[in-house]
Parts: structure tokens; sequence; C-alpha cells
């Protein structure tokens, strides 16, 4: 019995307008489009955000007060990661404005180096550090929270994240501070193999993004305003002057 393979794609639908298929394709991640709009069986292999660091990297500048901010962070001996993102709520730009970037550390040094971006930005962990740790066994989650970080499990749905990521540095609502190195670096080097996985090599900060995208957003807040401290000088009640 021969076969044969039929494909069709969306220039093979008459419903569908020049303009409907525009949108179609402008909706879907790069290494998706040849499968869906031309019916070509693939995995995609590349670059996993196919967008010019051009467009996505600028200098940075001081952080207005009223941007809420938030970390996505990822943990491992070899490697852990926090990204520091600032939201600009007029634009809905994201800023990546800092990251820390250290391998082969006990948690209490990472967890210090966090705390001095500003105790009281909240983050998102990757749900993996509920695991439990080498050193003493207790998870590493609960140890970072001992330590001092307003941390919860970040949302790890993993394409639906790169989605949701590349969305953004597409349309111009994802920049990175050009002081992220390690980040800049990550991002060049962020790729699918031949056969479509992601190549879990040097992603630290790239899975830090996503979980800032998925889960930190909603965590974002603004640095508390601090209170003036109340004045320790008492009034007697004496009525001899101002001189006492």
């Amino acid at each position: 019995m021969s076969r044969f393979v039929l494909t069709m794609g969306w220039s093979d639908v008459p419903h569908l307008s020049e303009d409907q298929r525009r949108e179609m394709l402008a909706a879907l991640p790069p290494h998706q489009r040849d499968a869906r709009s031309k019916g070509i069986p693939q995995l995609g292999s590349g670059a996993i955000y196919p967008v010019p660091e051009s467009e996505i990297i600028v200098s940075d500048f001081e952080i207005p007060v009223h941007w809420p901010r938030a970390y996505g962070m990822d943990v491992g001996w070899n490697r852990t990661a926090a990204a520091f993102g600032a939201l600009d709520r007029d634009s809905d730009i994201l800023y990546i404005y800092s990251e820390h970037y250290r391998g082969q550390a006990e948690p209490s040094i990472h967890a210090q180096a966090i705390k001095a971006r500003g105790e009281w930005i909240k983050g998102v962990i990757d749900p993996a550090s509920r695991g439990r740790s080498q050193h003493d066994g207790s998870q590493l989650i609960e140890t970072y929270k001992g330590l001092g970080l307003d941390l919860e499990f970040a949302d790890n749905s993993v394409e639906t994240g790169i989605y949701k990521v590349w969305e953004r540095l597409s349309s111009g609502r994802l920049k990175i501070f050009n002081s992220c190195q390690s980040t800049v670096s990550e991002y060049r080097l962020y790729r699918r193999d031949e056969n479509g996985k992601i190549v879990k090599k040097n992603d630290h900060i790239m899975d830090c993004i996503r979980y800032l995208v998925m889960s930190g957003i909603d965590r974002a807040k603004t640095k508390p305003v601090e209170q003036p401290k109340q004045s320790n000088h008492h009034y007697s009640g004496s009525s001899t002057g101002w001189m006492g």
C-alpha cells in the first residue's frame, strides 16, 4: 500500500483573509510559524527569543520610586540566580534592572545579596526549591524564608512561560538594562536543539525571567514610605519659660 502526506496551510483555507493570516502569524512564536501556517511538521530549533538585542537592551536609568518591583529566583549549587524587574504601569514595560548570579555558595550568601537590593522586594522561586537541601535536609524555600526572603512558588509552565516572555519581548514590553551582563550573555545562548528541546545549559536567569513574568508581576510592590522617627523630647509642662 502506497502512502503520501498531504500538507495544508492557511493559504488553502478560503475564508481566511490576508489580514486575519497576518494577525494569526504575529501571535505565534517564530519556531511555530511554518508548522502552523504552512502545515510543515517541525519541532523548531535555534534561538528561543529571536528578537535583536538592539531592541531589548537599554541604558541603565534610575528606577522611579512609584514603579513596583519583584524578582524571580532559580536555585542550585552550581548556580543560583535572581532577576529583578520593575514595571512601568503606564506603558506595561517590564525592565530587568538588576541580577544576582553566583555559584557554589551557601543560601545565606545568596539571601544577603538579594536583600541588599531591598528587603521589601517580594520574589517568586523555582518550585524545585521545595526539594531537600543537601546540607541539612531542609526545604530550600523554607531556608530562604528563614533568612528573610519573601518568596512564593512560581508557575513553572515552561512553554506557556516562554510564550509570555517572547510576547513581551517582541512587542517591546520587556527590556534589559545594559549592566545585566549575565542576563545578556544567557539571552544570546538560550536556544532549542535540533529536536526542538530547550538546551538546559546557561539558562538560569532565563528561567528567573520566566518566573518573574508568569508569577512575579502579580507580587510586585512599591517601596514602602519610611515613617519619620518620633522625637524623644517630651514637654515637661513647666511654666518657667522656654529656657526652662
